[in-house]
């Protein structure tokens, strides 16, 4: 069976009322296709050293002005908690392979004191280590996803690492529990190696892996093993990753391989573009690169199907995901801290609901990053804190984590601003565990609203939040940090005549009923 779902015009903020045979856009739920289980990881976080991520964002030490408990800013935790973080990746990126773990243990006075040679040259405290993660993670709930410093580091560092995390028992589990932790903590996710074809060591495909099946070998916890992820390719170089799984090895020494795939407003990585004040081009232009991520998705799947890896055993990791605009002026390079908007917010709704049509394959995912850093969660500037549009996406998306992904087919109105000719609705559903639909709505337009005919769902009723901003940058600031913000949402109609407004510009999550 067939549902269709259509999307009209709004003109001027007001519903009209629309037939079948007005409609721009029909979106099909095919009912009859395999579910496929959206995993709460694909709302996986990132910590990355790297500017005041952490220092000054998430860790601020226990004596410190800023209310904290164990040395974790209050504020920003309770944001995060709310979120349900499902999975935090740390140490990096690209600091994962200059991270010695013995750095980052014992009494804090007695820490080594180095410099963070990847970003910028900055001092590197190692106050922010093993136990301070550790204890982050558990108490927000989350899984942990460990990177492996491949690029400085040994098999037996790595070796070493696991076993004092992991053991119960031996020298190690007594060093950890002198430093504070009796019980051990337990590795979800292992990355050995973080962008081996750049910045963790400009390795050949075929060099890079050989030195993971070296790694993979020892890489060993105490109980359960985890999900060993491959560092994999970027989303302009799938022969990457096509070469790596060729290796004789690589079948049996991993379950997942990563993908990391930036927006651009430009393209250029000389000049990025703005995070605020761009012209409505870098708003096109943007919308056509995120939406790279279905093709980029798609050209991976290739690649399992190629070398005949099951869904069910081996699985996409795209573990740096999001946007990446030149840096604010007034920002000691290279922080990477920037404005977030609704350009962000839309950005992040789009590629969720790419990650949701393809929970068959996409296990996790980690955006990046979580506080100051590229397209965060959070901002803060010493006491202060702020929610970013993003955040508040990753808010009202959580009906999602867990539920039933529907088969959809969408044919979408265009957004057209000069060569730029992009779908302008985007749109996810699920079934969620107690039975409900859940149903999200992107308009990706920066200028045109839409309706959107959820009738043919036979619900009365769409219950839930909007996210819109007045212009193309609208953003929060630490002065008016709720100038966007979710707003409740609620449109009443029949079982056979139920139009939801999607004004440019929104993110819409509703449940009907």
């Amino acid at each position: 069976m067939n549902i269709r779902i259509a999307a009209g015009l709004i003109s001027a903020g007001l519903m009209l009322s629309v037939g079948p045979a007005m409609a721009q856009a029909r979106i099909e739920v095919h009912t009859d296709a395999p579910t496929h289980t959206i995993a709460p990881e694909i709302y996986g976080q990132f910590l990355e050293h790297v500017g005041t991520q952490p220092y000054g964002g998430i860790w601020v030490g226990e004596n410190s002005d800023i209310p904290n408990t164990d040395g974790i800013r209050n504020d920003v935790f309770d944001a995060l908690k709310a979120l349900e973080v499902p999975v935090l990746r740390w140490p990096g990126g690209c600091f994962a392979d200059l991270y010695h773990w013995r750095d980052g243990i014992g009494p804090q006075a007695e820490r080594p004191l180095r410099v963070n040679m990847v970003w910028g040259g900055t001092p590197e405290t190692n106050a922010f280590g093993t136990h301070e993660f550790f204890d982050f993670a558990e108490r927000l709930g989350a899984k942990t996803y460990l990177n492996l410093n491949l690029g400085t580091g040994t098999a037996k560092e790595a070796a070493d690492w696991l076993e004092y995390i992991t053991a119960e028992t031996g020298d190690r589990a007594a060093d950890r529990e002198e430093n504070g932790r009796a019980t051990p903590w337990k590795v979800d996710y292992l990355s050995i190696g973080n962008e081996t074809w750049g910045c963790g060591g400009h390795f050949t495909a075929e060099t890079y892996a050989d030195l993971y099946s070296q790694y993979a070998s020892f890489a060993k916890t105490a109980g359960d093993q985890p999900v060993r992820i491959i560092s994999g390719a970027h989303d302009g170089n799938p022969e990457y990753a096509d070469t790596i799984l060729q290796h004789p090895y690589i079948d049996d020494l991993a379950e997942g391989i990563s993908l990391h795939v930036y927006t651009l407003p430009t393209g250029d990585w000389s000049e990025k573009g703005s995070a605020i004040g761009f012209p409505e081009a870098e708003w096109a232009s943007t919308m056509k690169r995120t939406l790279r991520m279905a093709d980029v998705i798609a050209d991976q799947k290739a690649i399992f199907e190629k070398h005949e890896l099951p869904a069910d055993e081996f699985g996409l990791y795209v573990d740096e995901w999001g946007m990446w605009v030149d840096q604010d002026e007034d920002t000691d390079p290279p922080a990477l801290y920037q404005q977030g908007s609704i350009r962000d917010a839309i950005v992040a709704g789009l590629n969720l609901n790419i990650f949701h049509k393809n929970a068959d394959v996409v296990k996790m995912t980690n955006i990046a990053q979580m506080v100051n850093v590229l397209q965060a969660m959070i901002l803060t500037d010493g006491p202060e804190m702020v929610l970013t549009p993003t955040y508040h996406v990753f808010e009202m998306y959580k009906p999602f984590m867990g539920a039933e992904a529907l088969d959809l087919d969408i044919q979408s109105p265009d957004y057209t601003y000069g060569d730029v000719t992009v779908p302008a609705i985007s749109v996810s559903a699920a079934r969620t565990a107690h039975g409900k639909t859940v149903l999200a709505i992107v308009n990706a337009s920066a200028k045109d609203n839409h309706l959107v005919d959820a009738s043919a769902f036979g619900a009365s009723t769409a219950t839930g939040r909007i996210l819109q901003g007045e212009t193309m940058d609208s953003h929060n600031t630490f002065d008016e940090p709720n100038r966007v913000h979710p707003v409740p949402y609620r449109t009443e109609g029949t079982e056979d005549d139920l139009i939801l407004s999607a004004p440019a510009r929104s993110v819409i999550v509703v449940t009907l009923e």
